[in-house]
């Protein structure tokens, strides 16, 4: 192969160039360099130092003497309201809305953050007005589940209602929402005895989810409340298609309006029946309760026994030590309870319903989770098997 000399005449010109780049990139590098303020070295060093205070000192020096840093305006922004000092956060934010030289997309930034940091300090109007500016820009999705939140913490249903429905066509479908809102509207409506509207909106809170059980349970005392017994009944035995988990919170009910008709003892059948498709504890309680009104202990006890060994708890066998107390004889009912009364105080404790998002946990049980404000997450089942 024939070698060519011209490869050779043309390396030095490959190395200047080569030369000629780095002394470009070095000359940017160091234009770039002298242009970001010292102050933020400064509070960089601050920083790694630990010293949060100056370091957020030199920072907010930066973000004032040098407009354009607009994505450090945004960090001390978010660090503001981290740290609780929300009139800064907002301050800071507005400034930024203001401006004239930014883009749309940097604007819409600050008012999204403006937003949260009302919301932040409680100003539910203000943040509502700043959400609502963001609907027809591309955080439109953002701004409605926003909006969404605060209808909620102000118990505006009807407004609730509809920015679920615009939320419709997002990945979450919003229905058990949409029904719970129906139902917050018609449980007020029922304390103000207006059973027409009442009517209607659990009515809807069914059409939109077929299976809110909370609805139904509010419909079975709707008809109660207006003397329909047997029709309340009939619905309240909807509970077992819907989610037999829900059982026991009708329960009760149940028994009530059988025993007010002189009819505990078919009361007693029916609920039988339920738990033997649908065992559990919970149920169970209310079964052992009519029981023991009829003054039948023994069944009450094999009943229990029979719990215990399909699924053992400290509530369960509170209980049948309860039922035991009953019948053992006098001698031995001092060392039974003592017994009992070291069981009951660690079995209360347990005994609590329990949020399945976020596991807040409540001797009460809530459709609308205190702790992380989730719709529908509470476990209707209080008892737990013993490890």
């Amino acid at each position: 192969m024939e070698f060519n000399f011209l490869w050779l005449l043309s390396l030095p010109v490959f190395f200047g160039l080569g030369w000629l780049a780095a002394r470009i990139d070095l000359r940017q590098l160091l234009r770039e360099s002298r242009r970001v303020p010292q102050a933020y070295f400064k509070g960089l060093n601050f920083l790694l130092s630990e010293q949060h205070d100056k370091a957020l000192e030199s920072l907010v020096s930066v973000a004032h003497n040098h407009p354009d840093t607009v994505e450090l305006q945004f960090a001390l922004g978010s660090l503001f309201r981290r740290k609780g000092e929300i009139d800064k956060a907002i301050t800071l934010h507005q400034s930024i809305v203001a401006r004239q030289d930014v883009t749309e997309e940097i604007r819409s930034d600050a008012l999204e953050a403006l937003g949260h940091d009302f919301l932040k300090a409680g100003l539910f109007d203000r943040a509502e007005d700043a959400f609502t500016r963001l609907l027809s820009t591309n955080r439109s999705t953002a701004a409605k589940e926003a909006l969404l939140g605060i209808y909620q913490q102000e118990r505006e249903w009807p407004k609730a209602i509809d920015m679920a429905r615009q939320l419709s066509d997002t990945p979450h479908a919003w229905q058990a929402e949409v029904a719970q809102f129906h139902c917050e509207l018609a449980h007020r409506a029922m304390s103000e005895l207006d059973w027409p509207t009442a009517t209607l909106n659990l009515e809807a809170a069914l059409n939109v989810h077929r299976k809110c059980v909370r609805a139904t349970i509010m419909l079975g005392d709707l008809a109660l409340a207006q003397k329909l017994p047997e029709e309340a009944i009939k619905i309240w035995r909807r509970v077992e298609s819907q989610d037999a988990e829900f059982l026991p919170m009708v329960a009760e009910r149940l028994l009530r309006t059988y025993e007010q008709q002189s009819r505990l003892d078919e009361g007693l059948a029916l609920l039988k029946g339920l738990y033997l498709s649908h065992p559990s504890l919970d149920l169970l309680e209310h079964i052992i309760h009519g029981e023991l009104q009829q003054g039948r202990l023994n069944d009450a006890y094999v009943l229990l026994k029979d719990e215990l060994r399909r699924q053992p708890t400290l509530a369960g066998l509170d209980q049948l030590l309860q039922v035991q107390l009953q019948v053992v004889p006098v001698e031995r009912r001092a060392d039974l309870e003592q017994v009992r009364q070291l069981v009951h105080q660690h079995a209360d404790r347990l005994n609590m319903y329990s949020c399945k998002h976020c596991g807040f946990k409540a001797r009460q049980y809530f459709w609308h989770c205190p702790g992380c404000a989730t719709w529908e997450s509470y476990s209707p089942q209080r008892y737990r098997a013993l490890a």
